[in-house]
């Protein structure tokens, strides 16, 4: 079992035939994704990669009876194809686009959960199953099936940690990259529930960084609603308050958002909480053990 995204996910690519779409489009179909054609305006009949291309996404729903869509587009326009895909009724979208407008983003988000479909970023890596569906940019070197769930908001990090579990004999069940923007899709609340009812997953690495709370929210959640081992480690500890750290997100304003407090919130819940990112693989092997 897999949460989001297996082999029988019929996805399409918004942006299709731009560069970013061409690239990561064309690796994704490799891993055996199952792509069934995409999307770019005024370019409708052709065929790229060998498969169909649509003027918009509801042309390319009724044709194809996709279900998710991969958004390569760019960040002036990507909360409109966000809300065309929603709108189209494709049920999970998967924003790759960094930049997006915050105010846009406030918009896209509000009209994705008014139309019941699920969003995973906007500037993130996308979702993987091992052996089943990439649906984004990550390096699939790293990833080797398995019972860990990861969630992160570091891209970068995601590919450690997969990489760290692989490294100690375990595997990745699904790996998602919520992104590391203001405002995102699902975030770890969602993501902790559907591993939580995963039956394959029997424990759930947490990759956090400073700026927010999410994180605080997921330790209150963990406390009630997750009974699986949960790995956590949260970026960002040594950076000064004030500035920001890659991530619109990432930076600590009025003392709130520090990586203390929130590996503090997690360790009080029973989350195992280190200190560096390379011990991520063997804790969650420890852990699995107990």
């Amino acid at each position: 079992m897999s949460i989001l995204v297996d082999r029988s996910s019929r996805v399409i690519i918004q942006g299709f035939t731009g560069k970013e779409g061409s690239f990561h489009g064309e690796q994704c179909i490799a891993y055996g994704t199952n792509i069934v054609g995409g999307v770019t305006p005024r370019k409708g009949g052709s065929i790229h990669l060998d498969r169909p291309v649509f003027n918009s996404v509801s042309d390319a729903k009724r044709e194809t009876d996709a279900d998710t869509s991969l958004i390569f587009v760019p960040s002036a326009y990507a909360a409109d194809s966000i809300m065309e895909a929603a709108d189209a009724g494709i049920k999970l979208i998967v924003a790759i686009t960094e930049g997006i407008p915050v105010s846009d983003m406030v918009k896209a988000k509000a009209f994705v959960v008014k139309k019941g479909a699920k969003l995973i970023g906007p500037n993130c890596p996308g979702v993987i199953t091992p052996n089943e569906a990439k649906i984004g940019i990550m390096p699939v070197n790293v990833f080797k099936r398995g019972s860990t769930g990861l969630i992160s908001k570091s891209g970068t990090l995601t590919y450690e940690a997969a990489n760290q579990i692989a490294n100690v004999g375990l595997g990745v069940s699904t790996a998602v990259g919520i992104g590391g923007d203001p405002i995102i899709g699902l975030g770890y609340i969602d993501l902790l529930k559907l591993f939580e009812a995963d039956d394959e997953t029997k424990a759930i690495a947490l990759i956090g960084e400073i700026g927010g709370d999410l994180e605080i929210q997921a330790a209150r959640f963990i406390a009630s609603g997750v009974k699986k081992p949960v790995v956590a480690f949260i970026a960002g500890q040594t950076a000064p308050k004030g500035k920001r750290m890659g991530h619109a997100g990432a930076i600590v304003s009025g003392g709130a958002g520090t990586a203390r407090e929130k590996m503090e919130a997690l360790e009080k819940v029973g989350v195992i909480v280190v200190k560096s990112p390379a011990e991520i693989g063997a804790t969650i092997k420890t852990a699995l053990k107990r």
